[in-house]
């Protein structure tokens, strides 16, 4: 069993049994260790960079996103 197949089987349960499974991944992530923390925001910032590089995402201005955010709320 790997991650690919636990994903697309947890995908195909009802809406409120996938709810009631994020909720307790969600819980999960509330235990982990102060390293654990470090470790998984190294790794994301290690993918965002990655993306970066790459030019599949574009760096957003500070400015624009709460100027968006306004106007969505607004």
């Amino acid at each position: 069993m790997d991650a690919k197949w636990i994903e697309e089987q947890a995908l195909a349960l009802p809406a409120p049994d996938r709810a009631r499974l994020a909720r307790k991944l969600m819980e999960s992530l509330d235990s982990l260790s102060d390293a654990e923390r470090r470790q998984l925001w190294l790794a994301e910032a290690t993918r965002r960079a990655a993306q970066l590089d790459k030019g599949e995402v574009q760096l957003v201005s500070g400015e624009d996103v709460a100027r968006k955010a306004r106007a969505l709320l607004g």
